[in-house]
């Protein structure tokens, strides 16, 4: 089972976590979880107006092994208006545009999607559960 739980935070509101929403899917070969602005595609949908968030910005797949991948997916703009990192431990690595990253099985840790304009980002909490 993959969780996820995800707030987005302006800079106000950097301690806060009121308005968190969460998702979880089976860790079966094929299932999706889906991160963006468009409530149809996506489980976990961030603010309409967070423009520097596509449509489907991260989409979280499970592999035949049971293994999560997270891939950051190439949005209509060749150039990205936002930042993504993935924080592991205490390390943090990014994730480049378009890239894909195998989530450690059984782990736990955060992706961050960062404005490169504004300081806001969308912060999601990603739990391996076997």
């Amino acid at each position: 089972m993959l969780e996820l739980t995800m707030a987005a935070v302006s800079g106000a509101d950097a301690g806060a976590t009121a308005g968190m929403t969460m998702a979880e899917a089976p860790s079966e070969p094929g299932a999706v979880l889906r991160v963006g602005r468009d409530a149809a595609m996506c489980r976990l949908v961030t603010p309409e107006d967070w423009l520097f968030v596509s449509r489907v910005h991260l989409e979280f797949v499970c592999g035949p092994d049971g293994t999560w991948q997270l891939t950051w997916l190439r949005g209509s703009q060749p150039d990205p208006a936002s930042e993504v990192r993935i924080v592991l431990a205490q390390s943090v690595h990014p994730v480049g545009y378009g890239a894909a990253v195998r989530l450690p099985r059984g782990g736990s840790g955060e992706i961050i999607v960062q404005d490169r304009t504004e300081p806001r980002s969308v912060n999601i909490g990603f739990y391996h559960e076997l």
